[in-house]
């Protein structure tokens, strides 16, 4: 498993790198390329420019002594080229009519090896002017700038600059040593900063996989640290917060466990007894029905435990069917007042019944609410003791059915209170009980369309609150859903035709 966790993270650290950081490097790198070559464009177009402004100046003053026939136009060249100002920055030379240079302002003839193609194009050009950059035998890049001059008998044809790009080269890897600086730059941050984002998600994820494995096992005990106030944080908050509660389900759940066993072998040990004992008591009629007595009720209330632990189980599955009929919710409260009525009296316990002298019909399970009915009693004679009082009282109020279970017992704490309606919970332990049975009543009331409140203070009692709605009201709801259903198939045959 730990193989497992460690790949996933070197997965989206890898998927991270490849897809994000990749994507960005290579449109960081293609930028950087448009901008090397427009910056060098750029410098190599600002070269030409500077070339052909000193051609042009060179080229005029050369052309204004063309038109002075008191003058020496080949001298005139030759002392030109010769005494050149800029001659220590550019070459300017004077090239023969057969193409071949004949002076330099340098005073050193070029090389035969060296290209010519700017005077060539010069040629072809319709400005007679021609720039071109291109290496020299030594391996020196330079540009050279060549301007045809009208030969009127003169035996040059054309005037040529040659410059060195030595400098203009130099410029322009400055320029791309501070722009690939900066394209560095921007990928470091990029990438340090997604590695601190990666791993403010990543680590935590891990962290979290690591503890919900120990979840997984039954450990509740640690909790994740939360760092941030994000998204992360949120699950953090809510990956603790489901382990509490799955902590209290747990503990709850091994409660439940205890108690059921508790209360089944207090009833499965006395039937044992009883049983072992009647087989020696020999004519004792009395101790006879004494012990049938107990083994009945003792098998009663283990039939009504194991009910519930099915009835639990059923809901827990969805599984939990109500037979549906029209019932008198009276006589079904009266006769669980009636099974109580004796053991309320041998307990020393006093069970008040207000009975109203009629109340509306109600649409539900007869056997299910009884089970309700008798739950709620129960427990409240369950958490009663000697000299306290039960009461149990019906009627109607705001459309409704109210059915009240108020005692004068030992009450329920506030923090207990929350949570008496949660499977498995026992507020008490001193008292027998399963703890599902208010799960169990609760969920049967919400399915009649219902309510089941509780109020209590400890040391003062508990009023328990089931409200039912009755069947006028049940009756109405099902004619206008009829109405309903029948309007759309009457749409529905419309649309049809």
């Amino acid at each position: 498993m730990t193989n497992k966790v460690h790949h996933g993270r070197h997965s989206v650290t890898r998927h991270w790198l490849i897809n994000t950081m990749g994507t960005v490097v290579v449109v960081l790198l293609i930028i950087e390329i448009l901008l090397i070559l427009a910056v060098r464009s750029y410098y190599y177009s600002a070269a030409r420019q500077y070339m052909t402004s000193k051609m042009n100046i060179v080229y005029n003053a050369v052309m204004q002594t063309a038109d002075d026939t008191t003058k020496n136009y080949n001298a005139e060249i030759r002392e030109v080229v010769e005494t050149y100002a800029d001659k220590d920055k550019v070459e300017l030379m004077a090239v023969k009519t057969d193409g071949s240079i004949d002076i330099t302002s340098s005073g050193f003839s070029p090389s035969d090896q060296v290209s010519l193609e700017d005077y060539e194009a010069a040629k072809k050009a319709a400005s007679g002017t021609a720039s071109a950059v291109f290496e020299l035998p030594s391996g020196e890049k330079v540009i050279a700038v060549t301007s045809m001059i009208a030969p009127k008998g003169s035996e040059f044809e054309a005037l040529r600059m040659v410059s060195s790009m030595k400098g203009v080269d130099s410029q322009i890897l400055f320029v791309i040593m501070i722009i690939t600086a900066v394209v560095i730059a921007v990928v470091l941050v990029i990438f340090f900063s997604g590695m601190f984002f990666i791993r403010s998600i990543v680590y935590p994820v891990i962290k979290i996989g690591e503890i919900t494995r120990k979840y997984a096992k039954g450990d509740f005990s640690e909790r994740i640290e939360k760092r941030t106030d994000d998204e992360v944080g949120e699950l953090c908050d809510s990956i603790n917060y489901m382990a509490a509660e799955l902590s209290n389900t747990e503990q709850m759940k091994n409660e439940f466990i205890s108690s059921v066993s508790h209360e089944l072998r207090t009833p499965l040990t006395a039937i044992k007894g009883w049983s072992e004992t009647l087989t020696t008591i020999g004519d004792d009629k009395e101790t006879f029905k004494k012990g049938m007595r107990v083994i009945t009720s003792e098998t009663e209330r283990l039939s009504q435990m194991v009910e519930e632990l099915l009835d639990f189980s059923r809901i827990q599955d969805n599984r939990l069917q109500l037979q549906m009929a029209t019932i008198d919710i009276l006589a079904e409260l009266g006769e669980t007042v009636l099974i109580y009525q004796e053991r309320a009296r041998a307990l020393g316990i006093k069970l008040d019944y207000y009975e109203p002298e009629m109340l509306p019909f109600v649409y539900g399970d007869k056997n299910r609410l009884r089970q309700v009915f008798i739950n709620i009693v129960d427990n409240a004679i369950k958490y009663s003791d000697k000299g306290d009082t039960v009461s149990v009282e019906a009627y109607e109020q705001g459309g409704e059915i109210c059915i009240s279970v108020s005692d004068t017992g030992i009450g329920i704490s506030k923090d207990d209170l929350p949570r008496i309606k949660t499977k498995f919970f026992k507020a008490n332990h001193t008292r027998r009980g399963s703890g599902i049975g208010l799960a169990v009543a609760d969920e049967i009331i919400a399915r009649h369309g219902g309510t089941l409140t509780i109020n209590s203070e400890q040391g003062v009692g508990t009023t328990v609150m089931i409200t039912l709605p009755y069947e006028e009201q049940n009756k109405k709801q099902d004619d206008k859903d009829t109405v309903n259903v029948e309007l759309i198939s009457n749409d529905v045959e419309t649309a049809d035709k």
